[in-house]
């Protein structure tokens, strides 16, 4: 089998994971590796034998691509998007789709029309975790859902400017936003409150350091999104609680441990998974295999509802006030 030929635009934090995840999947040969600091795409590049660039439209001209990896802030994620899923390239870009509506819009459109797959990546969406949860609670009422996200986060320049990447709703609590739908459906209305404590002990930051959403769900159901970012030294913790009608279950959503316990149905559910990256990267290249956007675990349109909650929250924030969808 020929190894499809990838290429990232975005040579940092994130782009490094994925080039890991790349580098762990069967049949993908990372080959390019494109970001503004030549340093930074040299060094994830040299070792694999792929050739740095500093354009990603110099890169999309030059190199022979069946992938593309967009792992940059935000704000810059629709004009390589877009290029790419012109191209027919396949497409995987990191959450969130974008960081305005009308930028997710355009990458929606040209998804819709392009001959490759796009996925983007909210990596919980794609795992076998999610698929258990659903298992789980199959026919049963969700009544409440409850995401905790606390511990540290790099303090990069366009996180903690909230213009740039959303800071803690966009960057962070949007994971759980995406999990909870996926789980109890759409969001009907929306309240966000911060609080007023220095918790990071990150000078110069923007964004508020601990954040706690409210979504109320046209099924009837509540959830809440409490995202802490945390002081280094302090411990961190990463799951979810789920709920329902006969079930009790908590979902851990940390780096070392991705795992089901609980009860439902008087049946104690105990189960651990893979690597959700390396999960969602997997299922994307057989999306892209095939050529089925059936496949893709999370499409740009069920992005695109994830990130209308996350800003109606950012809009509860700052007017102090319920926001409908």
């Amino acid at each position: 089998m020929t190894p499809l030929r990838a290429a990232i635009v975005g040579g940092g934090r994130i782009g490094a994971a994925h080039a890991r995840a790349i580098d762990a999947a069967e049949g993908v040969q990372l080959v390019a590796v494109c970001d503004l600091d030549p340093a930074r795409a040299e060094a994830l590049a040299r070792p694999r034998g792929a050739t740095a660039h500093v354009s990603w439209q110099a890169m999309l001209e030059a190199e022979d691509l069946d992938l593309l990896w967009v792992a940059t802030p935000p704000l810059d994620h629709r004009g390589p998007a877009v290029a790419a899923l012109a191209r027919g390239l396949h497409l995987y870009l990191e959450k969130p789709i974008a960081r305005t509506l009308e930028d997710a819009e355009a990458v929606v459109e040209a998804a819709r029309t392009a001959a490759g797959v796009c996925a983007v990546g909210y990596q919980w969406h794609a795992s076998d975790l999610l698929d258990a949860a659903r298992q789980a609670l199959a026919g049963q009422r969700l009544g409440m859902l409850v995401g905790r996200n606390f511990g540290q986060a790099a303090a990069r320049p366009w996180f903690v400017d909230r213009e740039q990447g959303g800071g803690q709703i966009l960057e962070r609590a949007s994971h759980h936003i995406d999990l909870q739908r996926a789980l109890a459906g759409e969001i009907a209305a929306v309240e966000a409150f911060a609080a007023d404590v220095a918790l990071s002990g990150v000078n110069g930051s923007a964004i508020d350091d601990a954040i706690a959403l409210v979504l109320q769900f046209r099924s009837g159901a509540v959830g809440t999104v409490h995202s802490v970012w945390l002081r280094e030294g302090l411990p961190g913790r990463y799951a979810a609680d789920l709920l329902a009608e006969d079930a009790a279950l908590t979902l851990e959503l940390g780096s070392a441990e991705h795992r089901i316990r609980g009860v439902s149905g008087g049946r104690t559910i105990d189960a651990a998974f893979g690597d959700p990256m390396q999960r969602s990267v997997a299922r994307f290249l057989e999306a892209a295999r095939r050529r089925d956007r059936s496949l893709v675990a999370c499409p740009p349109e069920d992005a695109l509802g994830t990130l209308a909650v996350a800003l109606a929250c950012e809009r509860a924030l700052a007017d102090g006030m319920r926001v409908t969808l």
